[in-house]
């Protein structure tokens, strides 16, 4: 007699004797456990589920909590990002015996049912608490004003911490759009900035914007001092 059994989202042809590797149970080494989702029952008289066959199971004993064989994810992307990922991945198993298929009465004989250890056991969803009531139309009218003062807060603190207007960094020879958004970011936002630069801060910004020696070339902390002035 064999039985055709459905559990991890998988199907397997089992007899009596047979040992499964199926997809990690909760369960430990030496229990036994009984598999309900019985597709198919064949032998002297085969029987089909619609789709599970009512009373029928397959029970077995776990040997080992196991992993699978490594598998290697390897992704490469080319011309623009031009990187490479690889990730290893051992799924989880549960090695079982067969030791008997229940053509009926499996749902009475009292053994454990195999769960994935996954899934949440049937009382802990029973036991589960029910959702919130809505609040009382007198609790929602308090929580309103509440809800209102948090969602104009972050408006009021973006007012406050806006930044001066910048001085117009392009008037600077060499500086176009694209680097005076480089400087911005850097923090520099005015003329008089510039023109109290120190040698120290002229090196730490060529390294930020990649223009090793550009700054004393074009002169700017000069220009800078009587772009200021006026």
């Amino acid at each position: 007699m064999f039985a055709v059994l459905k559990t991890g989202g998988k199907q397997y042809k089992v007899q009596s004797g047979d040992t499964l590797r199926v997809e990690k149970l909760a369960a430990g080494a030496g229990e036994t456990i009984q598999f309900n989702d019985v597709l198919m029952l064949g032998g002297d008289a085969t029987v089909v589920g619609a789709p599970f066959i009512e009373g029928a199971g397959v029970q077995a004993t776990v040997i080992d909590q196991i992993k699978g064989e490594k598998v290697i994810h390897f992704v490469k992307r080319r011309r623009k990002h031009s990187s490479k990922r690889t990730k290893g991945h051992r799924q989880k198993l549960t090695l079982v015996k067969v030791t008997d298929i229940l053509a009926s009465g499996a749902d009475k004989s009292g053994v454990k049912a195999a769960i994935g250890a996954g899934s949440a056991p049937a009382a802990v969803v029973a036991e589960a608490p029910a959702k919130k009531a809505a609040p009382k139309k007198d609790e929602a009218k308090k929580a309103a004003p509440k809800a209102a003062a948090k969602k104009s807060a972050p408006k009021k603190a973006a007012e406050t911490t806006a930044p001066a207007a910048a001085d117009d960094l392009k008037k600077l020879s060499g500086v176009g759009p694209a680097l005076e958004k480089k400087l911005l970011a850097g923090g520099v936002t005015s003329f008089a900035q510039i023109a109290a630069w120190t040698d120290a801060d002229v090196a730490d910004m060529d390294e930020k914007l990649s223009f090793k020696g550009r700054i004393e070339r074009e002169g700017w902390i000069e220009q800078a001092k009587e772009l200021a002035k006026g």
